[in-house]
């Protein structure tokens, strides 16, 4: 199985570098870079520029809020100055947050997505040939890229793979269809949710599109819970308690909830996020929740919980080194014993 690390969203750019060398020290196949307070593909520059063989993914870049041709740009450069090591993660985020945080546009999400990634493969596909741009899509239509604006024809640069991230079965079906990989959100990575909604509908996109689906990796973008004593364990869930909180009060992230017959939580935690009740937030996630949504172990059994939980469902798995360095040594026992399982 490959193993991706993650990193603090608010981790200062200064520190990016850092994280990164420490990540690919441990053996981690791969970085991945989120968004929320920093540009995913700034934080991918940093960490591919101080790195030598690490994969670095954003995870995910958010699409609609930028045109395809600057993603496009971005994406080839970090492809070419990293040998190939970048790949670009795209996501939708929520309407709420495209049109109220972003000032950007809002449209049907699958079907713009679909768009999107059709756009960046024409771009790509201009940058390597030389060939004339033309796309003419329902969303975007490129058709203007003089060769002065054309970084190639340049076909030594390997177009970054194209990753595809969410949560909803029409996305699933999409990234099937079109995209190289598949990385599951938080607050939907358990196995439950993998076998009856997301694999499922990664299959019949691929099949639709006449793809086979073991083209698409799959990575289990789950929480984890660990440390080396019992106390670090507590400590851990009761600050992941709180984010798994506010991450479901996000009604696109209600599905697993569901698939467990705790609808009703997501209904309750948005309640109290409209009322600005934030501090109340945790106490309403349970430990059954807590239990048997995110893996929990012990440093010495956490290789052997995340291979039973995700063998045979992803092709990947997501675990991120906590802060502190001073168990390095057995972080990387359960890389090297995730890669071996």
């Amino acid at each position: 199985m490959k193993v991706y690390a993650g990193m603090d969203p608010r981790l200062p750019l200064g520190d990016v570098a850092a994280h990164a060398r420490r990540v690919e020290s441990l053996g981690y196949d791969g970085l991945h870079v989120a968004e929320t307070v920093h540009d995913s593909l700034a934080v991918a520059l940093l960490a591919l520029e101080h790195t030598s063989h690490l994969t670095v993914r954003t995870a995910v870049t958010l699409a609609f809020v930028r045109s395809p041709t600057l993603v496009a740009y971005a994406a080839w450069d970090l492809s070419a100055m990293s040998g190939g090591r970048f790949q670009l993660g795209l996501g939708t985020q929520i309407r709420q947050n495209v049109e109220q945080r972003y000032g950007m546009p809002w449209s049907e999400p699958v079907e713009r997505l679909a768009d999107y990634v059709g756009a960046l493969g024409d771009l790509f596909a201009s940058f390597a040939t030389g060939a004339p741009l033309d796309h003419r899509g329902p969303h975007y239509e490129l058709t203007r890229l003089q060769p002065y604006f054309n970084p190639g024809p340049d076909p030594s640069v390997v177009p970054p793979p194209i990753w595809l991230g969410g949560v909803n079965p029409r996305v699933c079906r999409l990234a099937g269809a079109v995209a190289d990989g598949f990385v599951t959100h938080p607050t939907n990575s358990n196995p439950r949710y993998l076998e009856d909604q997301c694999l499922p509908n990664l299959r019949a996109g691929a099949a639709e599109a006449g793809r086979d689906v073991s083209a698409v990796e799959v990575v289990a973008g789950t929480q984890v819970i660990t440390g080396a004593t019992r106390d670090e364990l507590d400590e851990e869930r009761e600050r992941q308690r709180r984010l798994l909180a506010f991450l479901y009060s996000t009604p696109a992230y209600r599905r697993t909830l569901e698939l467990y017959g705790w609808g009703d939580l997501a209904g309750r935690l948005r309640e109290l996020i409209r009322d600005e009740r934030w501090d109340e937030l945790g106490g309403l996630v349970t430990d059954e929740v807590m239990r048997t949504l995110v893996p929990t172990a012990l440093y010495g059994e956490l290789a052997g919980v995340l291979l039973e939980r995700f063998g045979g469902l992803a092709a990947g798995v997501l675990f991120t080194p906590p802060p502190e360095p001073s168990h390095d040594v057995e972080l990387a026992r359960v890389v090297a014993s995730l890669h071996e399982g």
